[in-house]
């Protein structure tokens, strides 16, 4: 299918010369439906098929698993099938990681997931996405930004994190959230769209002091959207009559 801007095939520019993978993980344009992605896709699909039948005791086939499928893998990486990846080579695990049952991680670009992190029952990461323009997608269009889990944080069951996201060191996100924007270290968010709520428990003054500040600025920040978008509507309004 063509590319209704450039005249290019599956969304990818005329004259660019990188691969579609290059593209992928630079944040580009690219087209999901090029034999090396495919093929890439489908070696992701077989190691995390081969992890779900793993037999539990076997620590050692795990980690082998788990080695050729992520792009890193720290010390004591414990994933509880089943897990589903687009690619894994684009995810980049540090240490003592746990993912509980049911996870989706969506690695079109890079998705870092630092030391001490706990994803919870169901947690999805999604760094892939498309455009809003429905005929960019209908010309193949697809791009993807990157996911950055900060050390120690915690994703409570079922939340999703979207492209683009950084959580922030030690935070918690409360299960069944969507997380749609960065979230400041040490707090706990929550919410659809996630917000800053409170601080984790066990910090300095300091520490504690500036997570008050950044749930403050959230709340701000919330407010001042909203007065934006009430008076667009009331502009709008004014307009039809």
């Amino acid at each position: 299918m063509a590319d209704t801007v450039t005249g290019a095939e599956n969304g990818v520019p005329a004259g660019d010369t990188r691969s579609n993978l290059e593209r992928m993980v630079s944040g580009d344009f690219y087209s999901c439906s090029d034999p090396e992605l495919v093929r890439l896709r489908a070696e992701a699909a077989v190691a995390c098929a081969a992890l779900a039948a793993l037999d539990p005791h076997d620590a050692a086939g795990r980690e082998r698993i788990q080695e050729r499928l992520f792009g890193k893998v720290g010390h004591t990486c414990i994933v509880t099938p089943p897990l589903r990846v687009d690619y894994g080579c684009n995810v980049f695990i540090g240490d003592n990681f746990y993912c509980n049952f049911d996870c989706v991680i969506l690695d079109c670009a890079k998705v870092t997931i630092g030391d001490n992190v706990l994803l919870g029952p169901g947690v999805q990461l999604y760094a892939a996405t498309h455009p809003t323009n429905p005929t960019d997608r209908e010309a193949g269009r697809e791009f993807a930004f990157p996911i950055t889990l900060g050390d120690g944080v915690w994703v409570g069951g079922r939340s999703i994190i979207n492209p683009g996201v950084t959580v922030g060191d030690h935070s918690v996100i409360g299960a069944g959230s969507v997380v749609t924007r960065d979230v400041p270290p040490n707090v706990v968010a929550a919410g659809a769209p996630a917000m800053p709520i409170k601080p984790v428990d066990g910090l300095d003054e300091a520490s504690e002091a500036a997570a008050w500040a950044a749930v403050w600025n959230a709340r701000k920040r919330k407010q001042e959207k909203e007065q934006r978008e009430a008076a667009a509507m009331d502009a709008w309004a004014k307009q039809q009559t």
